[in-house]
């Protein structure tokens, strides 16, 4: 999979961080700017105008709003070009019952997009030195009973563990009572529910690996999951209406988005929704797209960390696609390769796409899993439409900003 330019500007970035720090710390009248908080910035071409980029929010909003009338969307969208917010728009309602509507500040549960948040968490602690990719699930969680499974592994989707949302559901003795990381761990540990193959033999989607991945966040950091997330990651990038799950914030009618399945019936939070990690995080689309400019940033981590993440891992059940860690990595047939993710879980759809190649991004959150996201391909085909088979992609330039 061709991922070159990516990486290329990467280095570009670095280098022009670099530079602008050794212009800076030279001249006492020029403010010093601090590495880490260098970002990595494309140039918008000159044909890239506002009334371009007003035309094309246009066009952005005609597809969701047929999409809505179409295909019943209810959600929000915010759709960016060269790190430029150029459409936001809510559809529809946050319960259906009440008609509470819904706007791009409503809150709602990110599913399976959470990973990529828990996977960043895992990134720092390791920049840190308190843990290695390498390390066995053992260094951190002694009485963890299968055997040679590491902590990429769990980052890849390679570990080959049962999926707890299947084997909880047969194990745990009473569903009114809320569900823990803890608790799953020790499920595990008593039950020993049969592993899906071996460790490293194949690529198998599990959000047992990133639960257990929360866990590991916990014992290398000192902090419960939930604390260390708001401390390290939503409150220095200000993405305060962003939080893990829980019971009194997600109660908050009109503010947090009710997830709904077939039928606009609403669909309530169970005992599976207090286990984090590969879901349960709660945001909003404005908040995404801080997270998505962070990400051009090294606030976080170095920027060969986050390389690291977006590079493909091992073989693929798929020749267009591969992953990450907590991102799916995809060649479009425009011939840029994107990062991204999807999730679904109890009423809620999500969808995260970022393309480093022109730094735009496309994050839709909503709160009716009626199929209506099946269709985020048209969006895609739009924003990044298929190049004649001779045609050069244009070299965009990186530099710090």
């Amino acid at each position: 999979m061709a991922f070159s330019n990516f990486q290329s500007l990467l280095i570009r970035g670095a280098a022009a961080c670099a530079l602008i720090l050794s212009f800076s710390a030279c001249s006492q009248s020029e403010e010093l700017i601090v590495e880490e908080d260098c970002e990595l910035h494309v140039e918008a071409p000159e044909t890239f105008t506002p009334t371009v980029a007003t035309k094309l929010g246009k066009q952005v909003d005609s597809l969701f709003t047929q999409l809505h009338k179409r295909r019943g969307f209810n959600g929000t969208v915010l759709v960016t070009k060269y790190d430029q917010i150029i459409y936001r728009g809510a559809f529809g309602y946050a319960d259906f019952k009440t008609k509470d509507t819904l706007s791009t500040q409503t809150v709602f549960q990110l599913a399976s997009v959470s990973k990529q948040f828990t996977a960043v968490a895992v990134m720092m602690l390791k920049e840190q030195g308190k843990l290695n990719y390498e390390d066995s699930l053992q260094v951190y969680i002694p009485d963890f009973p299968y055997k040679g499974i590491t902590i990429k592994q769990l980052l890849t989707h390679r570990s080959g563990l049962p999926n707890y949302t299947y084997f909880s559901d047969e194990l745990w003795p009473d569903r009114k009572v809320d569900l823990s990381n803890d608790d799953v761990l020790s499920m595990m540990a008593v039950h020993k529910p049969n592993i899906y193959y071996q460790p490293d033999r194949t690529f198998s989607y599990s959000n047992t690996g990133y639960a257990l991945l929360a866990s590991v966040v916990e014992k290398a950091s000192g902090q419960p999951f939930a604390e260390f997330m708001h401390e390290h990651i939503f409150e220095p990038l200000k993405m305060n209406s962003t939080y893990t799950f829980n019971h009194e914030l997600v109660a908050q009618t009109g503010k947090v988005a009710s997830g709904h399945i077939g039928g606009r019936r609403k669909r309530l939070p169970d005992y599976q929704d207090t286990v984090l990690g590969d879901k349960g995080m709660y945001s909003t689309v404005e908040d995404l797209y801080k997270w998505d400019q962070a990400l051009y940033t090294q606030k976080l981590v170095r920027r060969e960390t986050l390389e690291e993440a977006f590079s493909p891992t091992g073989k693929f059940n798929r020749k267009d696609e591969s992953y990450g860690y907590g991102w799916r990595i995809k060649q479009l047939e425009s011939g840029d390769t994107v990062v991204y993710h999807g999730g679904l879980w109890h009423g809620f759809n999500t969808y995260f796409l970022r393309n480093p190649n022109d730094h735009s991004s496309i994050i839709v959150l909503s709160n009716l899993t009626n199929g209506s996201l099946n269709y985020m391909k048209d969006v895609r085909n739009f924003m990044y439409p298929a190049r004649p088979k001779n045609a050069q992609r244009p070299v965009q330039v990186a530099s710090a900003r």
